[in-house]
């Protein structure tokens, strides 16, 4: 039934305009608006991928990550967010911890930072095994 249908994915936010700026200044992103809907947004990501973006304004940010970044060194992806002012998430606790820079390495899958976009969201950089 839906075989061919071109899917995409939602995120809410709290405030779009903060969140446009975020997505675009901050993480690069190519961003616009929705065509035929006033007020949303759209992540337009590698390989024609698209996230509508919404505002909530009851939002509530998931426990969960709702967006992936794939890098080549999530190191060095780590350190380029931190100069543009992105706080990553240190996980002391539970089965996965992070390290001082808030990468968890060595958990059984590739090396990947958590951090969260103006509305909370969770966000994550992993690093692509080539």
């Amino acid at each position: 039934m839906f075989k061919n249908s071109k899917a995409f994915s939602s995120i809410a936010v709290k405030d779009i305009e903060k969140a446009r700026k975020f997505y675009r200044e901050t993480l690069g992103v190519d961003v616009s608006d929705v065509p035929g809907m006033t007020g949303l947004m759209q992540l337009n990501l590698a390989g024609g991928v698209r996230v509508m973006v919404y505002p909530k304004p009851d939002h509530a940010p998931a426990t969960y990550t709702v967006l992936n970044f794939p890098v080549d060194n999530v190191e060095r992806a780590v350190d380029a967010l931190v100069e543009r002012g992105v706080r990553f998430e240190i996980y002391k606790e539970g089965p996965i911890k992070t390290d001082a820079k808030g990468i968890a390495r060595d958990a059984g899958g590739p090396s990947i930072a958590w951090f969260r976009d103006p509305s909370g969201n969770i966000l994550s950089v992993l690093e692509e095994k080539r």
